[in-house]
């Protein structure tokens, strides 16, 4: 006769021993299930991201993905459930640094939003499009005000200045490129607000960056769309003529029709789409600088010209005026904003990580941008002297003084490609303010923005642009005050990221140089900003606001 089982006991599995046969237990009348499943819990949404997005945290924003996400591996029906800790299964094509990331997971937030942004939306960039990024950047407009810093600094110490702020930045530039990525944990900063949240937490990031970096983005497209507007004026009355009878425009309505078409360009959807827009805006810098300082040197210098600098009456106004002309050319080098941004739009991986590309795309583009500055300075300072305007720089001198024995299509050309290039710088410094916007909305709806949201909030950001580039009545004017705002983005912060995060030797030649330079930022931003406002204010009665030329 066999066992009979009770229908109501619970079955003890049999426990195997080494010397014995296994014994198979006897199917049983009812079973009960090892892992009870309770129906009101709901399945773990899915994660609209792509998995190559992963490893790109945001750090300055609530996370959508936690490890509490992660689902264990299903326990089979008939086996013993066991207690153990569930592990973070993550492939290694999900992120360039698996290995790290792994030991990281458990203590990192990540953000999948990250894939709806426009800066980390895309990331099959390469060395050429960090080149044609860095370049469109890093030279344009900014350079045609340098001679206006050497009437009042002189040769030497104008050459000498520039050289010194161009070294530095391009350090500056190499220490954010090496930080983008935390080989110990496995995180790529892809924003500068998050590489600051990082070392100096999120309130003193918001406190110390948030603001520079934002007027830095903002300020720079104001200029731009004066730039813009103001040579959109001039090209027209070239290609019209002298004797041209059409009634142009006002210069409140070319800044309008500038910014109209900034907006509908600034319609690409990320930073890797831009990529041609960023090269046309290189090509046409290097070609209208190299044509306006050729041109002048070329030409025989002004009658009466000298290259004493110029001084004012008082101590006080002395000091500032050297102080506003060294924030002219700090602002000449801004664009740091920008470094981790376009360093983000490339694919990484523990063999081949980005820093590799972008620096080689960045000494290619800055050996182009040295050839450009130095000769456009110099030579721009060599033919005009002190009759360099301080509104407009080597452009209005330009126009001023070779109209009369320069061809109308050199200028016409001149004219065309200065607009050409604003247009394309306008779209990647505007585009982390684009980014920012956008975040807003989907921190709030955790989901990406839609088309016609994306239209309205770059049309926002256009449109309240021009409103500002209306109201600023020149360039030269807070040039200064714009160059010592950013000056900690571009010159202090990286070092004192670099000595956070690196951890140089104590009292050694890194740890000395980076506290002595990030300090010496500092005091130089504070002097600059004051020396800005001192000239503005003391200029405030020759400037019509509101009233654009």
């Amino acid at each position: 006769m066999g066992e009979v089982v009770d229908a109501n006991s619970t079955p003890v599995t049999p426990r195997p021993n080494a010397n014995s046969t296994p014994v198979t237990p006897r199917p049983h009348a009812t079973s009960i299930p090892v892992t009870p499943r309770p129906a009101s819990v709901s399945p773990t949404p899915p994660i609209s991201a792509p998995p190559s997005q992963f490893h790109s945290p945001s750090l300055s924003r609530s996370p959508l993905l936690t490890p509490d996400h992660i689902v264990p591996s299903k326990t089979p029906r008939n086996s013993t459930p066991r207690n153990a800790t569930p592990r973070l299964r993550t492939p290694r094509f999900m992120t360039p640094l698996g290995s790290p990331l792994r030991r990281a997971l458990q203590l990192t937030k990540l953000d999948p939003q990250d894939a709806w942004l426009p800066i980390t939306e895309s990331r099959n960039g390469n060395a050429w499009y960090a080149a044609f990024h860095c370049l469109c950047s890093g030279i344009g407009f900014q350079a045609l005000v340098l001679p206006v810093s050497f009437t009042v600094l002189g040769w030497a110490w104008g050459i000498i200045a520039l050289t010194v702020a161009f070294a530095w930045q391009l350090y500056t530039f190499y220490l954010l490129v090496q930080l983008h990525e935390n080989t110990e944990t496995g995180i790529r900063y892809s924003r500068y607000l998050q590489i600051m949240s990082a070392n100096f937490g999120e309130k003193k990031a918001k406190w110390l960056g948030l603001f520079p970096i934002l007027y830095l983005s903002i300020g720079t497209c104001v200029a731009l769309n004066i730039i813009g507007g103001s040579t959109s004026k001039l090209f027209f009355q070239t290609v019209c003529g002298q004797s041209c009878t059409v009634k142009t425009l006002t210069p409140v309505e070319w800044y309008l029709v500038f910014a109209s078409a900034a907006v509908l360009l600034s319609q690409l959807p990320n930073l890797n789409s831009i990529a041609g827009v960023s090269l046309i805006g290189s090509i046409t810098a290097v070609v209208y600088c190299t044509i306006m300082w050729m041109v002048s040197v070329n030409k025989d210098r002004l009658p009466g010209i000298t290259y004493k600098p110029v001084r004012g009456p008082k101590e006080v106004d002395r000091l500032f005026e050297v102080l506003n002309s060294l924030g002219i050319i700090a602002f000449a080098f801004r664009g740091h904003n920008l470094v981790l941004e376009i360093q983000a739009t490339m694919p990484s991986s523990e063999k081949h990580p980005s820093r590799v590309p972008m620096w080689k795309g960045a000494k290619a583009a800055y050996a182009v941008i040295a050839a450009c500055l130095f000769p456009l300075a110099i030579g721009g300072f060599w033919a005009y002297g002190q009759r360099i305007p301080k509104n407009g720089g080597l452009q209005s001198a330009f126009y001023a003084y070779r109209r009369s024995d320069t061809s109308e299509f050199i200028m016409g050309l001149v004219s065309l490609l200065i607009i050409i290039n604003a247009l394309s710088s306008f779209q990647i410094y505007a585009m982390p303010m684009f980014d920012e916007l956008e975040s807003i909305f989907t921190k709030r709806m955790k989901k990406p923005c839609q088309w016609w949201l994306r239209i309205i909030l770059r049309a926002f950001f256009g449109y309240g642009v021009f409103f500002l580039a209306v109201a600023i009545p020149s360039i030269g004017s807070v040039g200064g005050l714009v160059g010592g705002i950013s000056l900690p983005v571009t010159l202090a912060y990286p070092c004192f990221m670099w000595l956070r995060m690196k951890k140089p030797k104590k009292y050694g030649k890194m740890w000395y140089l980076n506290w002595s330079l990030g300090i010496t930022g500092l005091i130089l931003s504070v002097s600059f900003m004051a020396a800005g406002v001192y000239v503005i204010k003391e200029n405030d009665s020759k400037f019509e606001w509101f009233k654009p030329k």
